[in-house]
C-alpha cells in the first residue's frame, strides 16, 4: 500500500548523516530520532510514527550494538532482516535510515564509555553486567551523530527508557527524550524482536508476563504497600506458565528503581522471564499509598 510519501534514503556514513540534517536544521526543520538494532515490529512502527506526527525530519537508526551483548548472548544470533525493515520504515513515515556498519560506529576499540551507576545495576543491569553501559554509550554516540532532536523510545524497556533521560539530563544533552506506549499482541504479550525466538508453547505461555503485572497490580491498588508482597504476587502467577522461568519481579519506586521501604507514590512493576532462548520483560505503571 502506498503511503504518499517518498522512500526513506539509505545513510551508511557518520558524515553523510551529519551533512544531510544540517541541511534540513539550515532550513528550519525539526528532528526525530527513532533509534532501534532493526527487526523491526509495530511497536517500532508506532514510534516512528509518533516521530513523523512532531517532526520535519524523522532518522531511524538500526545497529545491533555489540557493546550491549555479555558473553554467551545473542548477539551473532540476534534476529536480522534489513529489507524488510527499510520496508516498515518506509511505511511508517522515515525520511533517513541510518545503517551504519560495526567499523563506521566503533572504528578503534572503545576506550570510553558510558557510565549511570545505581541506575544500571538493578533490575537487568544485575543479571546482564555491563548491559546499560553499552546501551548508554550506543545512544549517546547516536545522540551526538544526530544533534538536537526529539528521540523516541518504547515503555517496555522501561529501565532503559529511565537510564537514557537521566543520561541526557545529566550531560545537558540537546535531546529530548520521549516514552511511548508498550505495543501488544491481543493477548497482551509485549512486542518484541525476541519473540521471534519463541516455540510454539512459549508463545502461548509467554502472555503470563501481562497477567502478572495485571495482579500486582491490582494487589498494589488495593492497598498493598509492601513490595516483597507485590513481587510475590507476580511471581506466583508467571510460576502457573510451567516454561516459564523468572528472572525478577519488581515493584520499585519510579524515580529510583530501586524498593526501599512501602511503596508510595508513582510504583513500577517489572518483570523478566526466560522461555527457553527468549528472554522476555514487561511493565506497568501504578500508584501506592
Amino acid at each position: 500500500m502506498s503511503t504518499g510519501r517518498p522512500a526513506p534514503e539509505r545513510e551508511a556514513t557518520i558524515r553523510g548523516l551529519r551533512a544531510r540534517l544540517a541541511e534540513a536544521r539550515a532550513a528550519g526543520r525539526t528532528v526525530g530520532l527513532v533509534p532501534t538494532m532493526g527487526f523491526l515490529h509495530a511497536g517500532h512502527c508506532s514510534l516512528i510514527e509518533r516521530a513523523r506526527a512532531e517532526n520535519d525530519v524523522v532518522v531511524v537508526s538500526i545497529f545491533v550494538n555489540p557493546l550491549q551483548f555479555n558473553p554467551g548472548e545473542d548477539f551473532d544470533d540476534y534476529p536480522r532482516d534489513l529489507d524488510r525493515d527499510l520496508e516498515m520504515c518506509a511505511r511508517a513515515g522515515a525520511d533517513i535510515v541510518f545503517v551504519p556498519g560495526g567499523q563506521e560506529m566503533y572504528p578503534e576499540p572503545v576506550a570510553t564509555t558510558v557510565r549511570l551507576g545505581a541506575l544500571a545495576d538493578v533490575l537487568c543491569g544485575a543479571s546482564r553486567a555491563g548491559h546499560f553501559d553499552g546501551v548508554a554509550t550506543v545512544v549517546a554516540k547516536l545522540f551526538s551523530i544526530v544533534g538536537e532532536c526529539s528521540a523516541y523510545f518504547g515503555e517496555k524497556d522501561f529501565q532503559q527508557l529511565t537510564i537514557v533521560s537521566r543520561m541526557a539530563a545529566d550531560l545537558s544533552l540537546p535531546v529530548r527524550v520521549v516514552g511511548c506506549p508498550t505495543v501488544r499482541e491481543p493477548d497482551g504479550l509485549a512486542l518484541s524482536s525476541r519473540n521471534a525466538y519463541l516455540g510454539e508453547a512459549e508463545r502461548s505461555q509467554a502472555p503470563v508476563l501481562r497477567r502478572a503485572l495485571e495482579a500486582g497490580a491490582a494487589l498494589v491498588q488495593s492497598g498493598e504497600t509492601d513490595a516483597v508482597a507485590v513481587e510475590a504476587e507476580m511471581a506466583s502467577v508467571i510460576a502457573t506458565a510451567p516454561l516459564a522461568e523468572i528472572d525478577y519481579t519488581a515493584a520499585v519506586p519510579v524515580s529510583t528503581l530501586t524498593a526501599d521501604g512501602p511503596l508510595r507514590g508513582d510504583v513500577r512493576l517489572l518483570v523478566a522471564v526466560r522461555f527457553g532462548k527468549a528472554r522476555l520483560i514487561d511493565n506497568t505503571g501504578c500508584r501506592a499509598g
